[in-house]
């Protein structure tokens, strides 16, 4: 939770290529303290069957930026794999965008909820409420 003094982040995913959350999606949360400071790894999660990620680490005080590092290709590898059981292969394994990184400045007190908009071959992001 934030308070006075921190942020608060949250996300999730939603495979907008079948209309539904990804599942299983490694998420690193990384911060830092300006834009000379360097970035601090905070630990990470896995989104759930809903596409969220509930339990990020807090953001340590003074936190200016975040980081939160998506690691896609292993979850477009396993849909791909699902899809291609009954199918020929179409197209190479893996994923056009391996991870997806986004950085965003935060302030204290404040609620950041960052969904991804994903698909093979392209995403969007967007400060949600």
């Amino acid at each position: 939770m934030s308070t006075e003094t921190t942020a608060f982040v949250s996300t999730h995913i939603l495979d907008t290529s079948i209309g539904r959350p990804a599942e299983g999606v490694a998420i690193a949360l990384s911060a830092r303290s300006g834009l000379d400071g360097d970035w601090a790894a905070l630990g990470g999660s896995a989104t759930d069957a809903d596409g969220r990620c509930k339990d990020l680490p807090a953001l340590p005080e003074g936190t200016t930026h975040v980081r939160l590092d998506f690691e896609t290709e292993t979850y477009f590898s396993k849909k791909q794999a699902e899809a291609q059981q009954d199918a020929p292969r179409v197209r190479d394994s893996g994923a056009f965008f391996p991870e997806v990184t986004i950085t965003f400045a935060v302030a204290p007190g404040e609620h950041y909820h960052v969904p991804l908009l994903l698909n093979p071959f392209g995403y969007s992001v967007y400060r949600g409420s």
